[in-house]
């Protein structure tokens, strides 16, 4: 019997030393994925948030060539309103979904919208041109026009509206990751800058 008891303590011990171990290497590498990702920056309304999956590039610069850039940032479209807690219920169970498919590089050539999301979108196109959807001059002249305005998504119209015609990954004109705007100096690449002196 005093033999199981001196036994004991060094079992307890060594298994709290091997949880402690794990603990801290589980809360480690989380604490590094979170830095790594950029996880706190997806907290914010900055849409180069959005560019740290480096797939999201050509979405990024269609929407910035586009006239919702000066009024909506990507969560004013991509994310719903109706309440903060499913605003970002919302964008973590969406940005996992596409964390999760940006890592296992199973990401598609063209991208388009799950059915959620397209929800989400419609909600927001109506929430924020609702008086365009609600106006009654075009109902005498366009016919079933306060019908298909309410009862299609909007983009089956405004198809380039604001993302452009073209949604593959790699084929959007001068594809190049953004820079940061809040920069003075602009940023020359060598070979332009030789070319400049030389002429």
């Amino acid at each position: 019997m005093n033999i199981q008891n001196k036994l004991l303590p060094n079992k307890k011990s060594r298994w709290r030393t091997v949880a402690v171990f794990f603990i801290a290497v589980i809360t480690g590498l989380g604490m590094f994925m979170t830095k790594e990702a950029e996880l706190v920056s997806y907290m914010s309304d900055d849409p180069l948030a959005c560019v740290n999956c480096h797939v999201m590039t050509p979405v990024y610069n269609s929407w910035m060539h586009s006239s919702h850039r000066e009024w909506a940032s990507c969560n004013d479209c991509h994310v719903p309103h109706n309440n903060i807690f499913n605003m970002y219920y919302f964008k973590a169970k969406d940005g996992l979904f596409h964390a999760s498919v940006f890592t296992a590089r199973a990401e598609p050539e063209v991208m388009f919208m799950r059915k959620e999301s397209q929800e989400v979108v419609q909600n927001n196109c109506i929430r924020c041109h609702i008086q365009q959807v609600t106006q009654v001059k075009y109902d005498g002249y366009i016919k079933d026009h306060a019908k298909n305005r309410t009862e299609r998504q909007c983009w089956s119209c405004h198809q380039e509206v604001p993302h452009g015609t073209v949604h593959g990954i790699s084929t959007i004109k001068n594809n190049i990751a953004p820079l940061p705007t809040d920069t003075e100096e602009a940023v020359i690449p060598n070979w332009l800058e030789k070319e400049m002196k030389t002429k």
